[in-house]
């Protein structure tokens, strides 16, 4: 593995042989600038993270980890939103172990997910931190049978680990992490990605989005989720950008919050599956809308479920008044299966609908309808 011998010069078009080499890059041309803010329900800053202390995070992380396990073995990541999820991620990466991101567990509930991930990719160890470990241990443990697991918190790893740490032995094919689908509708099955299909994904998105370090994304969606973990942490630091960080149930009880966000940190680029713009048009009330500033919003993107056009138009309606420009919406489509993004629409551009008969599309036919009562518009 070759990490730039220019790293003043990063440049996301390189081609680069994982995200350890772009983080190793970017913590020496970047060191101090920020990188992720975590905000607290109240929308006040928890905690930040530079380029340079993310790095000596995962290297110490990394070193710890390569003291117990070898590279290849899975390690399970349960973790609130938040910057140990991140360092242990990356504390993952530089040690060669496969990290495989979960839901948390419900506590004193059933987790048939994430008993059938644990039963499927058998990790050898539990990444997360000390205020969750006993907790999330009493539940997660009896769903282990025959062995026992190795739980490490992360924030009690200490940073001077980080000055043995040597990188492991990666090549484009070497398997990064596995993202688990929902299993919502059936067992979640994992998708193995590659440190080759991280940086194209993360390349595709960065040409489709316009990209650049001037970004600053913010995001509410779950990090153990690939459009969470891929589209707000792991692009940003692509592009060298800032991300702006939130629980998904601070937005979810108050979606102005994410909003806020946007307007206090002057985000670019931010979004997130159709529902969450029909939750801010359905809870946020005409007078909660004075104050917003979304005129800084370049990139709305819209994916992870049907875009519905006309929550679009009511979104740009009601929020025309706080700057927002409905040429920022880029409607988006992906799976888990290709890391994440696919294709997505053109930047800049207004989103215009095209109209199908909607009894055709129910037999699984496209055609121009007939009356206006068969009109259905697709994005």
């Amino acid at each position: 593995m070759q990490v730039s011998r220019h790293p003043a010069s990063l440049d996301p078009r390189d081609r680069f042989e994982s995200l350890v080499d772009v983080l190793r890059g970017r913590a020496e041309a970047q060191a101090h600038a920020e990188l992720f803010s975590i905000l607290r329900d109240d929308g006040e800053v928890a905690e930040t993270l530079s380029y340079r202390a993310l790095d000596r995070r995962a290297c110490a992380i990394a070193a710890a980890l390569r003291q117990r396990f070898q590279p290849g073995e899975r390690a399970l990541l349960l973790f609130p939103v938040g910057v140990d999820f991140i360092a242990a991620f990356f504390g993952c990466l530089y040690a060669g172990l496969v990290a495989v991101p979960a839901y948390p567990p419900r506590l004193r509930r059933g987790n048939p997910q994430l008993s059938a991930i644990i039963g499927d990719c058998s990790p050898a160890t539990v990444l997360t931190n000390a205020a969750n470990l006993e907790r999330f241990r009493a539940t997660v443990d009896p769903l282990v049978s025959g062995r026992e697991l190795a739980w490490i918190a992360v924030d009690q790893v200490d940073e001077p680990a980080a000055d043995p740490w040597r990188g492991p032995a990666l090549d484009p094919n070497t398997l990064a992490f596995v993202q688990y689908t929902s299993g919502s509708t059936s067992t979640p099955k994992g998708v193995m990605v590659s440190h080759a299909n991280l940086i194209d994904n993360e390349r595709a998105i960065y040409n489709a989005f316009g990209m650049s370090s001037d970004a600053v994304v913010v995001g509410w969606l779950p990090l153990y989720h690939d459009m969470g973990l891929i589209g707000n942490v792991l692009q940003p630091l692509f592009a060298g950008a800032r991300c702006v960080l939130m629980s998904p149930a601070a937005f979810l009880q108050n979606p102005r919050r994410w909003l806020e966000a946007i307007s206090r940190f002057r985000g670019t680029t931010s979004g997130g599956p159709n529902f969450a713009y029909e939750h801010c048009v359905r809870a946020i009330a005409p007078e909660q809308r004075l104050g917003l500033d979304l005129s800084s919003w370049r990139v709305a993107f819209n994916g992870a479920e049907p875009v519905h056009a006309a929550t679009l138009e009511r979104f740009a309606a009601a929020f025309a008044g706080c700057g927002f420009r409905r040429e920022a919406f880029l409607p988006c489509y992906g799976l888990a299966e290709a890391t994440l993004f696919v294709t997505g629409g053109a930047l800049d551009s207004a989103v215009s609908p095209v109209e199908f008969s909607n009894g055709e599309l129910e037999r699984h036919h496209a055609a121009v309808p007939a009356v206006d009562a068969d009109r259905r518009g697709l994005l």
